[in-house]
């Protein structure tokens, strides 16, 4: 007959942690949140890859593109770019994020001398900037004629087909620095000369990227911001089990810092087969794989070289996996058990597997939750898909802006890779996701820096300054459904301005 486990399958709602004694050292400004990517000897050495706060985005098309990896990772967290998309889109991407340069950034908004005002504004829509770089041929590598800025044009004065050769600022008026200029000095040259953006030519004149003053702004405000040895920001990218001998050599060559295996069960043969080809011929590529929600499924892939191990069964706002098959576990459960089987396997080994929460979180403590039961970071979908880094479209909907989000399962994504029985030809016989809405919610690093604030709150009222001390003082209880309504705000009238619905 079949196995049935005693324990019962639980979420993040059904705990609460207790407060421990918060000391003098147990302030926010004294919280670290780094955390581990990459397997490691724990004790003996570091791991190979860390990332400053605990949040990386989904692997899925309404999340992770080269924006909201470019503006994660200004904030310290990483994205897995999304896989279902061709080899050739997804290094694009991964490109974009690394030629990102922390200051020196490619320019998106391009036009040639002979396009018009209306051109100029259909950018600012779209872009959502101001500066648009005018090139001899319109491109952001074409020879650098001029820019336009809001400053350069009065739309109630001026005709919509008025050619942007008569208005902009022409390269004889503006402060230029040549291809080399450290960002310091590019830095430098912009305050010297009080502009707002420096660009970057060539020995030919051709546009290099711009350097903002607001970017400087904006790292001297971040300080957490992930970067390479090359002071390039670090990207991840999705795989999945299918077209790994193609595109894994291709996104290295692109320049993907880490990979992560897609797949909604990764306790198989094919995430096995996947990973064996990965280590035999790319040993030193860092590759995650997953999901899995058992002590069974994590020795599995840890035995098979995986160096980050991802936990979860539909528990995802949009996954129906559980509906639709009938596997998973609760993502409280899942991770306490999986948690405990990690510390076995280090315990036995010496080698210490950095474990991700994906899915299962709705509110900003069930974050903490997730760390205090053992994951050393967390994969979160629904969340950043309400803010306008994510790549889909903010709508008016019954009077409230929201956010396009749907599942890798859906029709919509069509991505049947992350869903693959092992047959021949490849399909997806019904959805395991849905395509939905989700509450605008503003910018990345606003949101986030909240999130982050309460996270690190939960910890000091632990008696905590780090993710590993988290993990070994947190004390958990288990809660009813009559101190759950207890734990919000009852027995009163609220005003309406008093919270903010996240």
């Amino acid at each position: 007959m079949a196995t049935i486990f005693e324990q019962e399958s639980r979420t993040f709602s059904e705990y609460l942690l207790v407060p421990n004694l918060t000391t003098e050292k147990n302030t926010p400004d004294q919280v670290d949140l780094s955390a581990p990517i990459c397997r490691f000897r724990k004790g003996e050495e570091e791991s190979k890859l860390k990332i400053n706060i605990p949040f990386v985005s989904a692997v899925m098309q309404a999340v992770s593109d080269d924006g909201m990896a470019i503006a994660l990772a200004r904030c310290g967290g990483m994205s897995f770019i999304f896989q279902s998309q061709s080899i050739e889109s997804q290094c694009e991407m991964i490109r974009k994020v690394k030629k990102y340069k922390a200051g020196i950034v490619a320019s998106d908004s391009n036009v040639s001398p002979d396009a018009t005002l209306e051109d100029i504004l259909k950018l600012r829509e779209e872009k959502e900037h101001g500066t648009v770089a005018v090139t001899e041929d319109g491109t952001a590598e074409g020879k650098l004629l001029g820019l336009v800025t809001t400053r350069d044009y009065r739309v109630s004065r001026m005709s919509l087909d008025e050619k942007v050769s008569t208005f902009m600022t022409p390269i004889e008026k503006l402060v230029t620095a040549p291809e080399g200029t450290t960002l310091k000095v590019a830095n430098d040259i912009i305050w010297d000369n009080k502009i707002n953006q420096l660009p970057i030519i060539d020995k030919d004149g051709r546009l290099v990227g711009l350097v903002f003053r607001k970017d400087y702004e904006f790292h001297k405000a971040n300080p957490y911001e992930l970067l390479d040895k090359d002071k390039k920001l670090i990207v991840g990218a999705g795989i999945n089990t299918r077209d790994y001998m193609e595109r894994v050599p291709a996104l290295i060559e692109a320049g993907a810092d880490a990979l992560c295996l897609d797949s909604s069960d990764g306790f198989s043969v094919w995430q096995q087969k996947a990973l064996e080809w990965i280590k035999s011929n790319y040993p030193d590529v860092i590759v995650g794989a997953g999901n899995v929600v058992d002590a069974e499924g994590f020795k599995f892939l840890a035995d098979c070289g995986a160096d980050f191990i991802k936990i979860g069964i539909g528990g995802g706002s949009i996954c129906i996996t559980r509906e639709q098959k009938g596997i998973g576990c609760g993502q409280a459960s899942a991770v306490l058990a999986v948690s405990e089987a990690r510390d076995k396997y280090f315990k036995e080994t010496g080698v210490y597997i950095p474990l991700c929460s994906d899915g299962g979180i709705v509110h900003d403590y069930h974050m903490a939750l997730a760390l205090a039961m053992g994951a050393d970071f967390m994969m979160l979908g629904r969340y950043f898909a309400r803010f306008d880094e994510s790549p889909t479209r903010k709508l008016l909907v019954g009077g409230s802006y929201v956010k396009e989000y749907w599942g890798e399962g859906s029709n919509r994504a069509r991505n049947w890779q992350r869903y693959d029985d092992g047959g021949k030809g490849g399909k997806m016989a019904f959805e395991e996701g849905v395509d939905s809405y989700v509450p605008y919610a503003g910018k990345l690093k606003d949101n986030l820096d909240t999130s982050i604030a309460k996270v690190k709150a939960t910890m000091c009222s632990c008696g905590s300054s780090s993710i590993e001390e988290f993990q070994e003082k947190a004390r958990l209880v288990v809660v009813s459904s009559t101190s759950i309504i207890e734990g919000g705000a009852h027995d009163v009238i609220q005003k309406e301005n008093d919270r903010t619905a996240r």
